[in-house]
């Protein structure tokens, strides 16, 4: 393979929402261009609602998007009024890493982003989620892509 011949690694513009006013609020997120407006995902959202890492996306030029092939990842957010701790951080690191998944959060803390292999299964991902989020005052953790298969 040439490298004229390799996916281009790039960074997509998707359209995560409204602000308050009714202006769009676009999350940039690392993939790889597959040719026209396909995209494969290369790191789970924080903001974005739909898709995990691994997804192939079809992505308009408003940031619009669609998956148009799930990949083999769940994608989990979690936040709460403060930012979390460094401690509440690694505790979470920690339960994931067990489960062959991966946690990201910016350095503010403001909210966190868990990635997990779809084949752990949501029961197991919600049961470890569930139990780092009981004593967090005001923690709450959403799919953000759940396994829908």
């Amino acid at each position: 393979m040439t490298d004229s011949d390799e996916p281009a690694h790039v960074h997509i513009k998707l359209m995560a929402g409204r602000g308050s006013g009714g202006s769009p609020v676009f999350e940039v997120l690392p993939a790889r261009s597959l040719g026209g407006d396909l995209f494969e995902l290369g790191g789970s959202p924080g903001l974005t609602l739909g898709c995990a890492a691994g997804d192939v996306l079809r992505v308009a030029d408003d940031g619009a998007f669609e998956v148009a092939e799930r990949g083999e990842n769940m994608c989990v957010q979690a936040y709460r009024g403060a930012p979390f701790t460094s401690e509440l951080l690694a505790e979470l690191t920690t339960a994931v890493q067990e489960l062959g998944g991966l946690v990201e959060a910016p350095p503010t803390r403001q909210f966190i982003v868990v990635t997990v292999a779809r084949a752990v299964g949501e029961s197991v991902v919600e049961e470890a989620m569930d139990a780092w989020a009981a004593g967090i005052d005001q923690a709450e953790w959403w799919w953000a892509q759940p396994d829908e298969a």
